[in-house]
């Protein structure tokens, strides 16, 4: 049988919603401060996070029907800093690199785009970020017309994650084909259907 598609997942405007024009966070996340890797304590990232997070995203995990990596700039930051404040195992995360990039779509899409594309080979995915582009879902619909299920899911920055947006995952998941194994007895996708 196949293994579960990967849920790719952003922190920056999903898990840490970007202040509204008054500066503010939803009154839903709590301050953290964090030191990633390759800064001083003395000058801690303050992050905003949503307890409630941990809890919807460890429902989604034990489903099954996904198999969550990070897909963030955090890197391994996600896993040793972000997952661990909200309950969260250790996850597996896309060790994307560190661009000289003046907005987050040089090319006319997210600059994640080619790396995450890379990683996944033939895998099909469900990304949660909050920005893709229009190129990006273009890409998307591309790589599910080759036969890599692919779908995107995109919050509002300044909302972040909704569990509404975690049932969009489970659903899809849930819709794609079981491809099943070759052995003697076990029927055929196709014969299945």
């Amino acid at each position: 049988m196949r293994p579960p598609p990967y849920l790719l997942l952003d922190v920056d405007g999903v898990l840490v919603p970007f202040p509204d024009a008054g500066g503010d966070s939803p009154a839903t996340h709590t301050r953290h401060d964090v030191v990633p890797v390759g800064r001083s304590a003395d000058d801690p990232v303050t992050v905003w996070l949503n307890p409630a997070h941990g809890p919807l995203l460890m429902q989604v995990i034990r489903t099954g029907l996904v198999t969550p990596v990070w897909c963030t700039s955090w890197r391994q930051d996600a896993t040793t800093l972000i997952g661990p404040l909200l309950g969260l195992p250790p996850m597996p995360y896309i060790d994307l690199p560190r661009p000289q990039i003046t907005n987050s779509h040089p090319d006319g899409y997210l600059w994640k785009r080619d790396h995450a594309d890379t990683w996944l080979g033939d895998a099909p995915a469900i990304w949660i970020d909050d920005d893709f582009a229009g190129l990006d879902h273009e890409w998307a619909a591309e790589r599910t017309a080759c036969g890599r299920a692919t779908a995107l899911v995109q919050p509002d920055p300044h909302v972040g994650l909704l569990a509404e947006h975690l049932v969009e995952v489970l659903a899809w998941a849930a819709l794609l084909p079981v491809i099943q194994s070759d052995a003697p007895g076990a029927p055929r996708a196709a014969e299945a259907a």
